[in-house]
């Protein structure tokens, strides 16, 4: 089951060290844990780390735990027997059974229910799955991979995860930063998926222009690489002649070049005028000190002093 080359992800500088690291815990058994925002691509991880395992000729099978409901949770993982409870007219072997000598991802292992945790942790530790209704348990050769977008170490202090189940995931951990903070990799992505795209549509766009490559950067994407790849499908709704122009991307996307980079601008002036003093910025704008760390996330500048002049460079509006 190797992921076909023309999914692969291309090569992003910004992730290049993550994927260096993937390779190294694919080559290993270990259990691992993905995290990071939704839309980042841990599913394409998870899978990544099965095509070059020694587990990629088995089953890759992807749980979302949250889809689950609550009433249905250990039946669809464990499995159940016939006659184990109204309705079940047959036999089923469950989700983890499904990936026996593969690869299970549980995805959105934050939303699993405690109960249904502590059995997850024995299957973990044992190795073996106890199907409801069943007399033995079942021998199990899965490799674990679990991704989440939540902060398990919160939820653990708030007794909303397990402690002992955490520690049991998180053995080779793999965070996924979020598309704003490595703009460096958003063309390259958006070509590999206009690629793709190419290939099902039987048709090829044309590059980015240099003022599409700047709204790109500027916008903030709080779908990540989801989003990224939605404005692929909708270039191809109706392609450009030429190439690629801050008219042809979305609004959200090509109008916040002009409407925000304003106040970027005067964002970076207020910093610049108060030596980069948040409290007094802050006032300055007329803002609260949440608001002002909010917008200089939003607007990716850097908190550090030394890289005003940087900042000020590519706040400067291009003339195309």
């Amino acid at each position: 089951m190797q992921l076909a080359s023309s999914n692969a992800l291309p090569a992003l500088p910004g992730l290049a060290g993550i994927m260096r690291y993937t390779e190294k815990v694919a080559a290993s058994e270990c259990t691992v844990l993905v995290t990071g925002e939704t839309g980042t691509g841990k599913e394409v991880i998870a899978r990544s780390i099965h095509a070059r395992s020694t587990r990629s000729d088995g089953p890759f099978v992807s749980i979302n735990c949250a889809a689950l409901p609550d009433m249905l949770v250990e039946s669809e993982l464990f499995g159940y027997e016939r006659g184990a409870f109204t309705g079940a007219s047959h036999s089923h072997p469950g989700k983890l059974r499904q990936a026996h000598k593969g690869t299970v991802l549980l995805d959105e292992i934050g939303e699993l229910p405690l109960l249904a945790q502590a059995k997850l942790l024995h299957v973990l530790e044992m190795r073996e799955v106890s199907r409801l209704g069943g007399r033995r348990p079942e021998p199990i050769d899965v490799r674990f991979i679990a991704a989440t977008n939540q902060d398990l170490e919160s939820m653990v202090a708030q007794k909303r995860f397990r402690d002992d189940l955490f520690f049991r995931l998180n053995v080779a951990r793999i965070h996924l930063p979020p598309l704003r903070e490595r703009p460096g990799d958003i063309p390259a992505l958006l070509q590999h998926f206009l690629l793709l795209l190419g290939r099902r549509n039987g048709r090829s766009i044309g590059a980015l222009s240099a003022a599409a490559v700047e709204c790109l950067l500027r916008y903030h994407w709080p779908g990540n690489a989801r989003e990224l790849r939605n404005v692929a499908e909708m270039l191809f709704i109706d392609p450009p002649q030429d190439c690629i122009g801050p008219e042809h991307l979305p609004d959200c996307v090509r109008l916040l070049d002009r409407a925000e980079c304003g106040e970027r601008e005067r964002l970076i002036a207020a910093l610049s005028a108060t030596h980069w003093n948040k409290c007094r910025a802050a006032q300055a704008m007329h803002w609260s000190r949440m608001t002002l760390y909010r917008k200089m996330h939003k607007y990716q500048i850097s908190p550090k002093p030394e890289a005003l002049t940087r900042l000020v460079i590519d706040a400067t509006p291009s003339v195309d």
